[in-house]
C-alpha cells in the first residue's frame, strides 16, 4: 500500500504563492505585448503624418497603466514572500535569550527590571529616560532586513553602520605623488595626500504602532514579528523620500539636493547633469541619444554595477521609446522577481522621483553603492506607553539614520531641459 503524504501548511502556501507569482507574471507580459503593439500602431499614425487616434492612445495609457499595476501587484508577492513565516526568530546565545525574554516581559506588561538587570549585566547603558529601551538584536536585524527590501534607494545604496551620532569619511582631494623607477634608482620623496573629509549625522526616524492590551496578553503573539512589521512600511516611505529629497536638516541629505552643474562642466561637490534639449519632454528626435550619453557619462567602473532611478511616471514615457532599428528600449523582466531593465541596465522603482516637468531631474543613473552612503546607527530603540491613547498601548520606535552623497563622480541625472 503506497503512503500518502500530505504537505506541511508552509509549503502548501509557498506553493500557492509561487503559481500566484508566475500567473501574475504572466498576465505582465501579455499586458506589454499588448502595449508594444498599441504603440506600434499609434507610431505608424504619427510617421503616416495622420494625427494619433485619441482611441488609440487611450487603449496605450489603458494597459500602461495595467503594466504598472501588475508590477507592483508582482513587487508586494515578492515582498511577502521573503518575509519570514509567523514564529519567533532564532536565538542563539545565553545573553540573547535574557535580552529576548526580558524586552517580551517589557512590551507585554511594562516590566522593566527585567531589561535594567540585563543591561548592568552586560554593562549597557544604552536606555534613557526618554529614549526607551534597545531592541533584541534578532529584532533589529529583522527591521533592517525589510526595509531593504521596502525602501527601494536603501536596496542599491552603500550602508554603513556606526556606534556614534556622526560618522566622518575622509577622502583624498589629491593624491601623493607617483611615477616609475629601475630597480636600483633612487625615489625621490612623495608628498603627502590633501586630505578632506564627508560628514554623515545620523537622525531620528520614528513610528509609533499601537496594539491593544488583549493582543499583548496572547502568549502566542510572536512581538518580533509584529513590531518589525508594524514599523516596516512607516520607516521605508519616509527613508524613500529622504535618501531623495531630503534636505539634510534633522533627516538625510538626498541626493537630488547637491549642487548640479551640465556634465561638459563637471567638478567635485556636484552631480552630472546630461540636458534632453527639449524642456519637459525628450528631444523629438533621437530621444535616446540622451540615454545612451548618460550612460557614458560614467566612468567605467561605475558602470558595472549601475541602475536607472525613476518613478512609475517618468517609467511609462521611457516605454514608448525605440532605438533606430525600432526596438523598444525599456524590457521587461526576464522572470518574476527580477528588474525590468533600460538599455541593459536594471531600473529601480522609485516614486518620490520627481514627474517629467521643464527642467526637472527626473532620472538618475549611476553606482548607488558607490555613489551614495546610507548610515544607520545601531540598534532600533522601543518606549512602552499605555497612557496617550487608552485603550491601546503605543510603542515609540526610534532609529537614528543618515545619508549623502560619497562619490560625486558615481550618479548622474537627466535633466528635461535645454541646457
Amino acid at each position: 500500500m503506497k503512503t500518502q503524504y500530505k504537505k506541511a501548511p508552509e509549503a502548501k502556501a509557498a506553493t500557492g504563492q509561487a503559481q500566484e507569482m508566475a500567473e501574475c507574471f504572466d498576465e505582465f507580459m501579455e499586458a506589454f505585448e499588448a502595449f508594444r503593439e498599441t504603440n506600434d500602431e499609434r507610431l505608424a499614425q504619427v510617421e503616416n503624418q495622420v494625427s494619433e487616434d485619441v482611441v488609440t492612445v487611450e487603449k496605450m495609457n489603458r494597459i500602461n497603466k495595467t503594466l504598472d499595476e501588475q508590477k507592483s501587484l508582482m513587487d508586494n508577492l515578492l515582498l511577502k514572500g521573503k518575509r519570514p513565516s509567523t514564529g519567533a526568530s532564532a536565538v542563539t546565545s545565553i545573553a540573547g535569550i535574557e535580552h529576548k525574554n526580558a524586552f517580551n516581559d517589557y512590551v507585554r506588561g511594562g516590566r522593566e527590571d527585567g531589561l535594567r538587570r540585563y543591561e548592568q549585566k552586560a554593562l549597557s547603558y544604552s536606555n534613557d529616560a526618554d529614549g526607551g529601551f534597545l531592541v533584541p538584536d534578532e529584532t533589529a536585524t529583522e527591521i533592517g532586513r525589510r526595509l531593504a527590501l521596502g525602501s527601494p534607494i536603501r536596496a542599491i545604496s552603500g550602508i554603513q553602520v556606526v556606534s556614534s551620532s556622526l560618522y566622518r569619511k575622509p577622502f583624498a582631494i589629491s593624491g601623493p605623488a607617483t611615477g616609475w623607477a629601475a630597480e636600483t634608482e633612487i625615489r625621490t620623496e612623495t608628498t603627502a595626500p590633501a586630505l578632506s573629509e564627508l560628514q554623515f549625522p545620523t537622525m531620528e526616524l520614528y513610528a509609533m504602532p499601537a496594539a491593544t492590551s488583549q493582543l499583548l496578553d496572547d502568549a502566542a503573539f510572536d512581538i518580533d514579528t509584529w513590531i518589525a512589521g508594524e514599523v516596516e512600511q512607516a520607516f521605508a516611505e519616509q527613508e524613500s523620500a529622504a535618501f531623495i529629497n531630503g534636505d539634510g536638516v534633522n533627516q538625510p541629505r538626498g541626493f537630488l539636493t547637491h549642487p548640479t552643474v551640465d556634465e561638459a562642466n563637471w567638478s567635485w561637490g556636484n552631480l552630472g547633469t546630461v540636458a534632453t534639449g527639449n524642456d519637459g519632454a525628450f528631444a523629438d528626435e533621437d530621444a535616446s541619444d540622451t540615454l545612451i550619453d548618460t550612460i557614458y557619462s560614467l566612468k567605467s567602473g561605475h558602470r558595472q554595477n549601475a541602475n536607472w532611478v525613476m518613478n512609475r511616471k517618468t517609467q511609462a514615457e521611457v516605454r514608448k521609446l525605440k532605438d533606430a532599428d525600432g526596438n523598444y528600449l525599456w524590457q521587461a523582466p526576464a522572470a518574476p522577481g527580477q528588474q525590468a531593465n533600460l538599455m541593459g541596465f536594471g531600473i529601480v522603482e522609485a516614486e518620490d522621483m520627481p514627474d517629467i516637468a521643464a527642467n526637472s531631474l527626473s532620472i538618475a543613473f549611476g553606482d548607488f553603492n558607490r555613489g551614495y552612503l546610507i548610515v544607520d546607527r545601531a540598534g532600533v530603540r522601543v518606549l512602552r506607553d499605555p497612557y496617550s491613547a487608552k485603550p491601546y498601548v503605543l510603542f515609540y520606535t526610534t532609529k537614528r539614520v543618515g545619508g549623502g552623497i560619497q562619490d560625486f563622480d558615481a550618479i548622474k541625472l537627466v535633466k528635461f531641459g535645454t541646457s
